[in-house]
């Protein structure tokens, strides 16, 4: 019996992307309708991973805020979030595509499709669990077989993420002697080339096993430390979909185009500013005024030469000190122009995570200092890795004391402020604040919202994103059974 339901998807979100290459997002949605046997693997390949990266871009739309990278128009902190467009770029079209990639590479033996498949549902998986809790996967992607899918406890879903990696790691060693490949076109992320997908798997793994530093201790710390032996090994190897200038990259189009054209926009946070401008981590060099990456983040509304002023959350347009701020994104940014990349995970935070494992490993802290050898220069290694994949001269600040600290004087907080600023418009940032409790001692100077008192939930961090109210009319019972107040920790928090 053919699954409707998912066929559906499969033409509808696959097919508009169908024979993906630098002009895939623009080939229409055909007149006749393709049945899933005609689709080949290399046709809904390209969609999968377009919509695994588009749900990237959309939960950060949300989190991005949270986590204080940005505030809205006017300085606006966001209330508790759906991230219904996450959902449905998930589990109507991601998964149920993925899916049908994984029955077809079985058939045909190809086992590298498969595991690059594997790779991709971890990388699904992980996003919507860490944002939802607990979520559909056991009878997800079923189409009519079952429309009211049971939602699966986070904690199954972790173990899921990690055989699925095992699994994808084991396909990607192995020969493959079929005659099916993911190819340059219509691979977006690494352009067939299998050894960059090990390494994406290794890293992946590792960041899903630091996840549980709270559940497991120590343990998680090594666990992440050896799958990285296996890793990333330079910016080459970073998993990123590159936009071009027929088919925008999203935070373009959201926070320069939006913004040139009189639309709803977003402001840089003062969070962030502060982090870079020397406020909050007073530079000691004077011929260093600002972290040479600020430029490529933002812009000044009153010159490059001017004091940089980010937006503080909930603060009305008010910088930290009270005058107005000043801080827009950048029309040429890393990550806000025209044809900018959508970063997964990248080589910096593969360093950044090892620097932070080895950390704790060595029985840091919160509020410990020194570290291990290993520990400083996996930091060192990650601020110049995304200080050469922005194409900036880092040299003066890395040899600054603020930032050379010296490993017996590495803190955390040194750690996870320079992971927050390499991890710029990653929803992996608010893993990071969830894990460590939104601690001020671990992200100095970090505060809740200035509106917060006059919110629906006063003193409180938000912690979790609501599940859509689309699903909740598709599958009520289940959402009801599962559904948690935005304010509840995940699994993996608590």
């Amino acid at each position: 019996m053919k699954k409707i339901y998912r066929l559906l998807i499969v033409l509808t979100g696959g097919l508009t992307l169908l024979g993906c290459s630098s002009d895939y997002f623009d080939v229409n949605t055909p007149s006749g309708a393709a049945t899933e046997d005609q689709l080949r693997m290399n046709d809904l390949l390209g969609p999968s991973i377009y919509h695994t990266v588009l749900a990237q871009y959309w939960a950060e739309r949300s989190f991005g805020n949270y986590t204080q990278y940005f505030t809205g128009q006017t300085g606006e902190a966001l209330g508790q979030t759906e991230i219904a467009s996450t959902w449905s770029n998930t589990f109507l079209y991601a998964l149920p595509n993925l899916k049908v990639i994984w029955e077809k590479a079985e058939d045909q033996q190809a086992i590298h499709f498969r595991g690059v498949t594997k790779v991709l549902i971890a990388v699904n998986l992980g996003l919507a669990t860490d944002s939802y809790g607990n979520i559909p996967y056991t009878e997800a992607s079923m189409g009519v077989e079952n429309t009211k899918p049971v939602f699966d406890e986070q904690e199954l879903i972790y173990t899921i993420i990690s055989d699925l990696l095992d699994e994808a790691i084991a396909d990607l060693q192995a020969e493959d002697t079929s005659d099916f490949v993911p190819t340059e076109s219509d691979d977006l992320i690494y352009r067939g080339d299998m050894d960059k997908w090990l390494r994406a798997a290794y890293t992946l793994k590792a960041r899903y096993q630091l996840h549980l530093s709270e559940v497991n201790g120590i343990d998680a710390a090594l666990a992440a430390l050896e799958s990285l032996e296996n890793g990333f090994t330079s910016n080459a190897d970073d998993f990123q979909m590159e936009y071009t200038e027929r088919t925008l990259n999203p935070w373009y189009s959201r926070e320069v185009l939006a913004r040139s054209t009189g639309n709803d926009h977003d402001k840089i946070g003062d969070q962030l500013v502060s982090y870079m401008n020397g406020n909050i981590y007073a530079f000691e060099n004077s011929a260093l005024a600002i972290d040479p990456r600020l430029p490529v983040y933002a812009e000044n509304a009153d010159g490059e030469d001017a004091e940089w002023k980010g937006y503080v959350s909930g603060g009305q347009g008010a910088s930290s000190d009270g005058t107005d701020a000043n801080t827009s994104f950048a029309e040429g940014g890393f990550y806000s122009s025209i044809a900018s990349p959508v970063v997964v995970i990248s080589y910096a935070e593969a360093l950044f995570i090892k620097a932070e494992a080895e950390f704790l490993a060595n029985g840091g802290t919160a509020t410990s200092t020194g570290a291990s050898q290993a520990a400083y220069e996996a930091y060192l290694e990650g601020i110049a890795a995304n200080m050469d994949k922005l194409e900036v001269d880092g040299s003066l600040y890395l040899a600054d004391g603020a930032i050379a600290v010296g490993q017996d004087n590495l803190m955390l907080h040194h750690i996870m402020k320079e992971k927050y600023i390499a991890n710029f418009l990653n929803p992996e940032t608010y893993v990071d604040f969830r894990r460590y409790d939104f601690s001020d001692e671990v992200f100095l100077a970090l505060e809740l919202p200035l509106n917060n008192v006059d919110s629906e939930f006063p003193g409180q961090w938000l912690l979790r994103a609501q599940y859509p109210s689309s699903e909740e009319i598709r599958n009520p019972e289940n959402v009801q059974l599962n559904k948690q107040s935005p304010v509840i920790p995940v699994w993996w928090d608590q």
